[in-house]
């Protein structure tokens, strides 16, 4: 029987200020500015999408900027490491990008046999770029970093838990998922279907809980194919006890969402029908675009946002 839960499909975080978003994602780190839309729960806030340059699941981090919100509180309870794959040999790069821009990471790391940095964004998300050679997908080829040391997407999560063992039966017998390393307290998991996307649990029960607000991640998608598959998914977490929302139209995906044991925010989102569904390939991200039932309303929506300046040349 084939694996209802394929992988990461995105990653959800909030900020207090779109356009410095768009300037270190978009200009710093060098990820296409996939889509610009609204959060359809708050229209009068963006929603920004970052990805490779298709807008792969596996690659796309978004974001709600709401403008002026408090800063948040890393700590257990949250998704609180995005972890990003960069090429085999550009780590060297990365750090002296990140010294360009006076951005502060820590000395080289290595687990689970990999080489990796960890910094924050300027609101204090918690990053990482992990050097590989096993992820074999391709770069932004025409964006601001040179295709050899590109990010590729997603390399993992890292959830921080009071303790593994609930969000790790949750992984094992309902989401696909097999533990493939460990070491200490992090357990690492990857689904079935994809080997080159974990999820690590990091055990921490002496951390505080954290506090959402700028700077923290709102939940994790993950990929299923279809809204059969989706059905299936979702079904079996009911029947294991799982409080899991109606299917939601979320324009690019079909999207449903329950806490897992540990406080997470968890969403299984459809790949179909992805991003190019309104805007043409070679322009994603630079129109707003908005869900049929908001048209009628662009000009108060436009009215509301500040427009963003896209021109993300300044940081080559």
């Amino acid at each position: 029987m084939s694996s209802l839960i394929s992988g990461l499909h995105h990653i959800t975080a909030l900020s207090s200020n779109a356009q410095s978003n768009v300037d270190f994602y978009a200009g710093i780190l060098g990820l296409r500015l996939v889509k610009k839309t609204i959060n359809f729960d708050a229209p009068e806030v963006y929603h920004l999408y970052y990805g490779n340059e298709k807008g792969s699941p596996g690659t796309i981090l978004t974001f709600f900027p709401y403008p002026g919100i408090a800063t948040g509180r890393k700590g257990k309870g949250q998704l609180t490491v995005t972890s990003f794959s960069i090429p085999e040999n550009a780590l060297d790069y990365w750090m002296k990008r990140l010294d360009h821009f006076n951005i502060e990471y820590e000395t080289p790391q290595e687990r689970f046999d990999e080489a990796f940095i960890y910094f924050e964004d300027n609101e204090g998300l918690g990053l990482e770029l992990v050097a590989n050679k096993r992820d074999k997908r391709a770069g932004f080829t025409y964006g601001n970093i040179p295709l050899e040391y590109s990010i590729k997407g997603f390399h993992g999560i890292t959830l921080s838990e009071e303790g593994y063992e609930k969000t790790a039966g949750l992984l094992l017998t309902h989401m696909d998922h097999t533990l493939v390393a460990e070491k200490g307290n992090r357990f690492r998991y990857v689904a079935n279907e994809n080997q080159s996307e974990y999820v690590d649990v990091l055990c921490n029960p002496d951390t505080l809980r954290g506090l959402p607000g700028a700077g923290t991640i709102h939940h994790v998608a993950f990929a299923t194919k279809n809204d059969e598959t989706q059905l299936r998914a979702r079904e079996r977490l009911l029947r294991n006890g799982f409080n899991v929302t109606p299917v939601l139209d979320r324009q690019y995906f079909h999207s449903v969402y329950f806490r897992e044991p540990g406080g997470v925010l968890f969403e299984i989102a459809t790949i179909p029908p992805g991003f190019a569904i309104d805007e043409n390939p070679a322009h994603l991200g630079e129109a707003l675009k908005l869900p049929p039932w908001e048209e009628e309303n662009r000009s108060w929506i436009e009215a509301e946002l500040t427009p963003l300046n896209l021109d993300i040349s300044k940081f080559k």
